[in-house]
């Protein structure tokens, strides 16, 4: 036990850094410092020669008014760290992760999916120039697209046949939205918050289950040409340069809507519209979905068919999703979801509907 100094809303490395000098002249044991997790922080604390916690702007406050109402006698406890077993730990969307909605193509839900990345430790060279005399540790949020990269390479290796399309559908088909029934994920911001399909995608990734989606949304190459290149509004000539191929689009412009994406979103949704998906069983040749509906406040959704009978001879089937506007102003975007499941896999694609012109 001994006497620590505290930095608020610090977010300068060498002000942590001062700090800590300071507090090591002064026999203190360590610091806490109060403010986002942004990569100077982080890069200061590890580097830190004392203890140093870092704690968000929430937890600083309630310290801070700790520090006030036992000015004489505050008391901070530091213990060595324990690995906890069997018990959930929410995660959290990290307040510098990209968020949505998709600014170039609304109708793409974006981000995709999320996967652990923020505060990973790696090691680095002692060639760093910050570095202990040796290998040393850093933390960074670099993490994330290598955890999905490799959970790809271990789908593409159990599933040689399946295209992006299909190994990108059995992640975010699969992706968990809670740890565990009532424990949501959350998303760091000002104020923090529930997160929603706009911070995580389609949720977090799910390395076991994405192994046996059940069902996926899949595509090929003319699915990108005629949905989202043509329905984008590029010339043939422009796609003909870009795919090193003649390529003619459909007489009729074909809705970006209506790509066979694992998600569906509605940047503007007036009276109602029908959205077309198509569905590839790969699990047993016999198999019953039914399917349920979570819909986005403002709207009514419905699914037609609302059962999917597959067997040795339909392996595919398409589906319309109609959505149908209940409210006359804009209140942003709403979020739902769909569910198909045949008591074994459950496989969920987010939905997000906006109302009104835009």
């Amino acid at each position: 036990m001994g006497r620590w100094f505290c930095v608020f809303q610090s977010y300068d490395y060498s002000t942590i850094s001062k700090a800590a000098e300071v507090v090591v002249r002064a026999n203190g044991t360590g610091i806490i410092v109060a403010g986002q997790q942004v990569d100077n922080n982080l890069l200061a604390c590890i580097s830190s020669p004392i203890p140093c916690i870092l704690v968000d702007t929430i937890v600083g406050s309630k310290l801070f008014f700790y520090f006030l109402q036992n000015s004489d006698h505050p008391v901070v406890m530091l213990r060595a760290a324990r690995t906890i077993i069997g018990k959930p730990i929410a995660p959290t969307i990290a307040y510098f992760s990209s968020r949505g909605p998709n600014s170039v193509s609304p109708p793409i839900l974006k981000p995709d999916i999320s996967a652990p990345g923020s505060n990973i430790l790696s090691a680095v060279s002692p060639h760093y120039f910050f570095n202990e005399k040796g290998f040393s540790l850093m933390s960074g949020t670099s993490m994330a697209t290598p955890h999905v990269s490799a959970i790809v390479a271990l789908l593409k290796s159990v599933h040689p046949t399946w295209s992006p399309a299909a190994i990108k559908s059995a992640l975010m088909t699969t992706a968990r939205t809670e740890v565990s029934p009532g424990l949501p994920i959350f998303a760091d911001g000002t104020p923090p918050k529930v997160a929603d399909p706009f911070d995580y995608g389609a949720g977090v990734v799910d390395a076991n289950a994405a192994v046996d989606p059940g069902l996926i949304y899949d595509m090929g190459r003319k699915d990108y040409i005629d949905y989202y290149l043509c329905g984008m509004g590029y010339e043939d000539k422009d796609i003909s340069h870009l795919t090193h191929r003649k390529t003619e689009c459909p007489l009729q412009r074909l809705s970006l809507l209506d790509l066979n994406l694992p998600a569906i979103t509605i940047p503007s949704l007036v009276n109602s519209t029908i959205v077309t998906r198509t569905v590839t069983n790969v699990g047993n040749l016999s198999c019953v979905y039914k399917a349920k509906i979570e819909a986005p406040f403002g709207c009514k959704v419905s699914v037609n068919p609302q059962v999917l009978v597959f067997n040795s001879q339909v392996k595919k089937i398409s589906f319309k999703v109609m959505f149908f506007t209940q409210v006359q102003r804009n209140y942003g975007y709403s979020f739902g979801r769909l569910t198909w499941s045949d008591g074994v896999h459950v496989v969920k694609i987010p939905l997000s509907v906006r109302f009104g012109f835009f």
